[in-house]
């Protein structure tokens, strides 16, 4: 099982999730990335303390999330609910392998996810096909107003899709204290727990 797991900036979850997961589950193969990160960016020093106190090593640079780690992973699993849907705006071809962690291990609104991911395919269909058909009548203020108009529908049945899923974000802890970081490490350990049952 080939395991990517999704932050934004892949300094702080990302690589803890990543820690934990090669400590607790040896036999998988484990990687992590950002969807707004730079290359080559340390662990946050309190991330690295919190897993050393565990006994765990973190050895990290950052990296951003791209077409061919989509391709190695079996799943993608990532920190929030925005996370993954920014992935499924930037990268809609591996829209299967997208889960949040705490979604993948409690499966319980599988139906919603797929209701909304109709309903994003939907969305954009509807979108592309009504400015090609009037990109040329109307002028851009024009188009832009009825476009809106015409979408209004739409995007109101996705945010009602939203609004109904489950938090299953995982606490950021950036720019918080050891004991801040120790919380999301515990509150993540008890998700990577259930992967593991998850997997054997």
């Amino acid at each position: 099982m080939k395991i990517l797991f999704v932050c934004t900036g892949n300094t702080c979850r990302s690589p803890m999730a990543e820690a934990l997961v090669k400590y607790k589950i040896p036999e998988a193969e484990v990687q992590s990335a950002g969807v707004y990160a730079g290359a080559g960016e340390r662990a946050n020093v309190n991330a690295v303390e919190v897993l050393k106190q565990r006994e765990i090593t973190l050895h990290h640079n950052s990296q951003p999330v791209t077409e061919s780690l989509l391709h190695w992973a079996d799943v993608v699993l990532t920190m929030t609910t925005q996370h993954k849907q920014s992935l499924i705006m930037s990268f809609p071809g591996f829209q299967e392998k997208y889960f949040t962690l705490k979604e993948y291990v409690s499966e319980s609104d599988k139906k919603i996810w797929n209701e909304l991911k109709q309903a994003y395919a939907d969305y954009e269909e509807k979108r592309s096909l009504f400015i090609q058909k009037n990109q040329h009548k109307l002028d851009n203020i024009r188009l832009d107003k009825e476009l809106r108009d015409f979408l209004a529908k739409d995007l109101e049945h996705i945010r009602s899709l939203e609004a109904m899923l489950i938090n299953y974000d995982i606490s950021d802890p950036f720019g918080g204290s050891v004991e801040v970081y120790q919380k999301t490490l515990n509150e993540m350990e008890e998700y990577i727990d259930l992967l593991k049952k998850k997997m054997t």
